[in-house]
């Protein structure tokens, strides 16, 4: 599968982003940046990541989620593929993770 990252226009201070692909340190990049432009934007109150097409994700994935959890306006929008929840449970970081049920249901959140 082809590896894509995609901003949306924000709407009501929510910044979407969706990707695609397999995520690791090689390839983080794109997303990564895409995840600080959304950070450092005191307009963005949330930032929906859309996880449903991550193909493979390893720990440079894992320890960008936990940064943008930090921020305190990361919402997860899947549902989350298998392998990133494998990731997720194992790492006990799925329980901290706010996840909704597609883009509009975490847009709500």
């Amino acid at each position: 599968m082809e590896q894509w990252v995609r901003v949306l226009p924000d709407e009501d201070d929510v910044r979407v982003i969706m990707c695609a692909g397999d995520f690791d340190q090689d390839t983080l990049q794109p997303l990564d940046r895409a995840c600080a432009n959304a950070a450092d934007d005191p307009g963005v109150r949330r930032i929906v990541l859309d996880v449903t097409r991550i193909t493979f994700a390893d720990s440079s994935m894992l320890n960008l989620l936990i940064r943008m959890l930090r921020t305190g306006r990361l919402v997860v929008a899947g549902p989350v593929p298998p392998r990133l929840e494998r990731l997720l449970e194992l790492t006990q970081v799925r329980d901290l993770l706010p996840t909704a049920e597609g883009i509009a249901a975490a847009r709500a959140l």
